[in-house]
């Protein structure tokens, strides 16, 4: 179904690095600073002016893991259900299940607070280009320059935020062509206002997913506060009363995570032999294990159904990015455009002597990967920790490591310790640390011996990292006595054992720091030879393939996406598949007669609620629509906007050719999926009677 946190962090992670594709058709994720006026001028005839661009820029918001914007001048904010997922499940209890049941606040008295969650407003910004590749001297290696990037990089950012307040991120562009400063306002205290069931959320579930056509009414509302107090903006983008039609013009605005459309070939296959099989594997026994705890009961369900969600979602996106690697015509499409810059890099002594040898520098990297791709992904991945390594699938395990290296990561200075433990990644390191989210001991112990298991499936039981961590037991016996021992459920503990520093996480207190403490040298120097031997060796080397380019092409190639603020445009249109036009719209009709078509079982079924209102919705209200626009996983949740800055729909998916996005734009098929705006009302007003929030959207 969706871009999901859990799946935004696996492909952010797993393509590291950027590229420079070039524009065509309606392809392309701009930057702000960057929008193609005249391209869009001159195909659709609308002029994008500063000031539009200005209010658009502001009515967008950054999710954790993707995208909402203001729909109303009380802070009224727009996204999709499966954003804000782990909200709802935290704020569900076993006798109130907002998941089953969907929530509805009568009043602003009846808001529930997310704790935990953010939500990061983009405010300006500034090249500093200059500054970052000022920072690397002659004569340093790529270890050394990417050090000094780093560290100067650590810098701007420290300084921006002591100035101005504002969260600051310096992100690469064009792989080192351009270096910006992002500035952003975050809000921290976030209110559920509005969630549909799940089930009407994701009606059609798995089979459904990545499919046209679609009927899902993937939306949530939450308000955002200041001093206990609705925010009051100037920027948000008014309901459309009208909709979008056929053919129309509309724009997509918002956070795509990571795309990697000219990679270099090794690189391709790399990803398809190497990293993305282990990725499946790993997601299908996770898959296997969520779904025997599911079939305990209905508890078991209501706390494993969101995670259940993402990896599905997952499979089914490497799936599709496999089949797309392996397409031979796509393979043989990138080693033309390939074998293109590379002869013309040779015809040019200049450009020879600058860029030669990165093809083969980024081959052999890639190459040598493979011997501890596993150890990677089993100790220490490198990422976020949305994700935890393949072998220790608890959160309890990430708070030990997190505790284990808090310590000496302290003594270093800025510059020098890992990325999440700088200064400025220092409040998210810490929300995760001290998260408040409910564990349950049996689903921890589930998820671990999981884990456990699969790690000594790929090394083998007599491996030694597998002896040393199951210490002779079995995965179960091994996981009961890791959830069992450990104190780290107890949030108070976890401020203990930080602020006491190696007093504590050397005692051997815990059987969790202590398995964190036994594997941390290992993770360390697997982590580190990625970084030395891969990071900055494509860091280099992606960088002289992109300044070949820039030189030629300059702005008028999008950078690939950082989960950063972009913009799309595009139009709605339908497509071909299998020989048949798909047209662009769904409607309401078409749900209820879908579900009939499958006896309502399951994944087809609507909640009670939308059988019994069936006769108060109208069924000609357009419900979801396709759109050529170019999006990728961080856009769930994007606003889909007209000309004039007014609503249409909300991105909450692709379709099924969309999958090798991460590679390759194709206009006559890829699409973007909306919920309709005119479904959402309908929604609102006639199946959960929500009429004040309804009102509110449309006064705006």
């Amino acid at each position: 179904m969706k871009i999901r946190m859990i799946l935004c962090a696996l492909i952010m992670a797993l393509f590291t690095f950027q590229t420079i594709p070039v524009a065509a058709v309606d392809e392309g994720m701009w930057t702000f600073n960057n929008v193609p006026r005249e391209d869009i001028k001159q195909k659709y005839g609308f002029d994008v002016t500063d000031d539009w661009l200005r209010k658009v820029q502001l009515a967008t918001v950054r999710f954790p893991g993707g995208t909402g914007s203001f729909v109303s001048p009380n802070g009224l904010v727009l996204t999709n259900y499966h954003i804000v997922e782990d909200v709802v499940g935290e704020l569900s209890t076993a006798n109130k299940d907002y998941a089953k049941e969907g929530f509805v606040a009568r009043s602003q008295a009846d808001e529930l607070k997310a704790e935990g969650m953010s939500l990061d407003q983009l405010i300006s910004i500034e090249d500093v280009t200059a500054r970052v590749n000022g920072a690397v001297k002659s004569g340093m290696s790529a270890v050394e320059a990417n050090a000094a990037r780093r560290a100067e990089i650590s810098a701007i950012e420290s300084e921006s935020t002591k100035t101005t307040g504002l969260r600051s991120d310096v992100v690469t562009l064009y792989q080192g062509g351009q270096y910006n400063l992002y500035r952003y306002k975050r809000y921290k205290d976030i209110r559920l206002v509005f969630v549909p069931e799940f089930q009407a959320a994701f009606f059609g579930g798995d089979p459904d997913n990545f499919n046209f056509p679609r009927f899902n009414i993937d939306m949530a509302l939450v308000r955002v506060y200041e001093n206990n107090q609705p925010v009051k903006v100037e920027n948000y983008f008014k309901w459309s009363k009208t909709g979008a039609k056929d053919g129309e013009l509309v724009f997509v605005t918002g956070h795509p995570g990571s795309t990697q459309r000219l990679n270099t070939v090794a690189h391709l296959e790399s990803l398809r032999d190497v990293s993305i099989p282990l990725i499946l594997r790993m997601l299908e026994s996770r898959r296997v294990a969520l779904k025997q705890y599911m079939a305990q009961g209905e508890e078991q369900t209501r706390r494993a159904q969101n995670e259940l969600n993402s990896i599905e979602n997952s499979i089914k996106v490497y799936k599709g990015q496999v089949a797309g690697l392996k397409d031979p015509k796509l393979m043989a499409k990138k080693r033309l455009a390939e074998q293109a810059l590379r002869n013309s890099i040779e015809a040019d002594p200049r450009k020879k002597q600058e860029y030669g040898g990165a093809w083969e520098a980024i081959a052999k990297g890639r190459k040598d990967l493979a011997g501890y791709e596993r150890d990677r992904r089993f100790l220490d991945p490198t990422i976020s920790t949305v994700i935890l390594p393949a072998g220790f699938n608890t959160p309890l395990f990430s708070y030990a490591r997190t505790l284990v290296r808090l310590p000496d990561e302290n003594e270093k200075p800025d510059a020098e310790r890992l990325p999440e433990f700088m200064n400025t990644r220092r409040a998210a390191l810490e929300a995760t640390l001290y998260s408040t989210a409910p564990i349950y001991d049996d689903f921890e112990k589930m998820k671990l011996a999981n884990s456990l298991a699969f790690m000594q499936s790929e090394y083998g039981a007599n491996h030694p990292l597998v002896k040393r961590v199951l210490k002779g037991k079995t995965p179960e016996a091994r996981a009961a006595e890791l959830i069992e021992g450990t104190k780290l459920k107890d949030v108070e503990y976890r401020r203990q054992v930080a602020n006491a520093g190696v007093r504590m996480t050397h005692s051997g207190a815990d059987p969790m720091i202590e398995l964190a403490q036994d594997i941390d040298k290992e993770a360390r120097a697997v982590r580190k030879r990625y970084e030395e031997e891969v990071v900055a060796v494509e860091r280099a080397n992606y960088a002289k393939l992109a300044h070949a380019l820039f030189e030629e092409q300059g702005t008028k190639l999008y950078p690939d996406a950082t989960f950063t603020l972009r913009l799309s445009y595009g139009a709605v249109k339908g497509y071909r598949e299998n020989g048949k036009f798909v047209p662009p719209f769904t409607t309401l009709g078409g749900l209820y007669a879908r579900s009939n078509q499958f006896h309502h079982a399951f994944p087809y079924n609507l909640p009670p609620r939308w059988m019994s209102k069936r006769a108060a919705v109208d069924p000609k209200t357009p419900f979801n629509f396709v759109s050529t626009n170019d999006i990728i996983g961080g856009n769930s949740g994007s606003p889909t906007i007209d000309k004039n800055g007014e609503l249409v729909g909300l991105i909450f998916d692709g379709n099924i050719e969309s999958l090798v996005g991460n590679f390759e734009y194709d206009e006559s098929v890829n699409r973007s999926i909306s919920v309709d705006v005119r479904a959402m009302l309908e929604v609102l007003r006639n199946v959960f009677q929500a009429n004040a929030i309804a009102d509110e959207l449309m006064k705006g």
